[in-house]
């Protein structure tokens, strides 16, 4: 596959207008068709990007031929069904974070994905990035020694609406499928699954999880400290910290962002990149990558892992006293 890839988005939301966005910085491909829940909001997104193939339902995006592979971005509670339904059209799959509402669902999609030999990937875009890059280069060149912690936050402010997505039960409201599941799974890239989870959490007014800490630990004695709140605008950084470096990432860690390396002795280096976009452009680029290689997964964001990460989420989650929905 060497033309751009013709996108089919699933959703016209906030994430799917960003996608949007962020695909008119690149050359890997366009998106050619939107599938909304009805004829009128899949217009309205439709003539907002020049998209010219417009539908009123998911099954008709799916089913659209001119459509190479399919971005899910509707709230998570849908990404299951969403995703199986691009399955059965045999298309690939971009499946926006959280990637789905528990471990069980997530192991489904894998499982279906592989028997069927369809690309699958979590669209946690930030693995993409070009200072993660950076990053796992001086961690792979052993610049950090070896790691002892990671820590990481994520807090936002919210007004307190009860159908907003972040509060409402039925639209997997909480925050940590939302807002936590960042520095999960970045601790998840830099220390791998935690043999050990324990959690500290207070719910929301509408009875989901509002915020939520955590402490992980690891076999090799790493420790991960995390946390995130949907009531509150934290600093959103993340440090990994090494025997003989750190590394401090500048606030909105998950998106394009700069960090400094501090050495145990001698002076720190600053790395920074200019941001063009949203940084959503880079997940793109990744999909078209691993399609154009044969690829059935991302080696920057494997399957596996991202069943890791929903599991380690399910065992946050039933800590805190929150059920685990389906």
């Amino acid at each position: 596959m060497t033309e751009p890839l013709r996108w089919g988005v699933i959703g016209s939301g906030f994430i799917a207008e960003t996608f949007a966005r962020d695909l008119e910085l690149t050359d890997s491909g366009t998106i050619v068709a939107i599938g909304s829940r009805s004829r009128e909001s899949a217009d309205k997104f439709a003539d907002r990007f020049d998209i010219p193939n417009r539908h009123g339902s998911y099954d008709a995006l799916v089913a659209d031929p001119e459509v190479d592979v399919v971005y899910v971005a509707t709230p998570h509670p849908m990404h299951h069904a969403n995703t199986l339904l691009a399955f059965e059209a045999g298309k690939p799959v971009l499946v926006e974070k959280a990637f789905t509402m528990n471990a069980g669902e997530a192991r489904d999609l894998v499982t279906k994905a592989r028997a069927a030999g369809l690309f699958l990937m979590e669209a946690m875009w930030t693995r993409f990035l070009p200072h993660i890059a950076q990053i796992r280069r001086l961690i792979a060149e052993g610049v950090l020694g070896d790691i002892v912690s990671v820590s990481a936050d994520h807090g936002q402010w919210f007004a307190k609406d009860p159908e907003f997505r972040l509060f409402a039960p039925d639209l997997g409201g909480g925050a940590l499928l939302d807002l936590g599941v960042y520095p999960v799974s970045f601790a998840s890239m830099i220390l791998g699954t935690p043999d050990r989870v324990l959690t500290l959490s207070d719910a929301a007014f509408t009875g989901v999880d509002g915020q939520t800490s955590m402490l992980f630990g690891y076999a090799g004695g790493a420790q991960a400290i995390l946390s995130c709140t949907s009531s509150a605008a934290s600093p959103v950084r993340a440090a990994i910290v090494g025997t003989d470096a750190r590394i401090e990432i500048d606030g909105d860690f998950y998106a394009p962002t700069s960090f400094t390396l501090i050495p145990r002795d001698g002076e720190p280096t600053r790395y920074a990149e200019p941001r063009v976009g949203h940084g959503i452009r880079h997940e793109a680029d990744e999909v078209a990558r691993c399609l154009r290689e044969g690829l059935l997964e991302s080696p920057l964001m494997p399957l596996d892992e991202t069943i890791s990460i929903m599991e380690t989420m399910d065992k946050v989650l039933e800590q805190a006293g929150q059920q685990v929905r389906q």
